[in-house]
């Protein structure tokens, strides 16, 4: 059972990790960048990278993740609640970690276009 805990703790920080990675995203543009894109790209990663609340939305869901998960488990006569637990938590946190790593990257598109630079993608 103490090797189900690590493992879901190491999940958890794994899914959290990876939803940085938006805030990372570089914009296609249309046409030449200006003089202030890539200080205007590094501010707008930033900001989106320090959107903290989005990390709390996705630890929410891995933890809720991992109560339905060991709850449905429970509810199997051959369920291991620590197992769906685990699953769950997955689950739940990557599904949460996609869904703020594709907002975070809308954030520094939408950041770049608000300061004049031609952003299609």
């Amino acid at each position: 059972m103490k090797r189900q805990s690590v493992a879901a703790l190491s999940l958890i920080a794994l899914t959290a990790a990876c939803a940085d990675s938006g805030a990372n995203y570089t914009p296609i543009l249309d046409g030449v960048p200006s003089a202030t894109y890539e200080t205007d790209l590094a501010d707008c990663q930033a900001l989106a990278r320090n959107q903290r609340q989005l990390d709390q939305e996705t630890l929410g869901a891995t933890v809720l993740g991992a109560g339905a998960g060991a709850l449905l488990a429970e509810m199997d006569d051959d369920g291991d609640a620590v197992g769906g637990a685990v699953a769950g938590a997955l689950a739940g946190g990557v599904a949460s970690a996609v869904d703020v790593s594709e907002r975070r990257q809308s954030i520094v598109i939408e950041c770049l276009r608000g300061r004049g630079h031609r952003v299609v993608g």
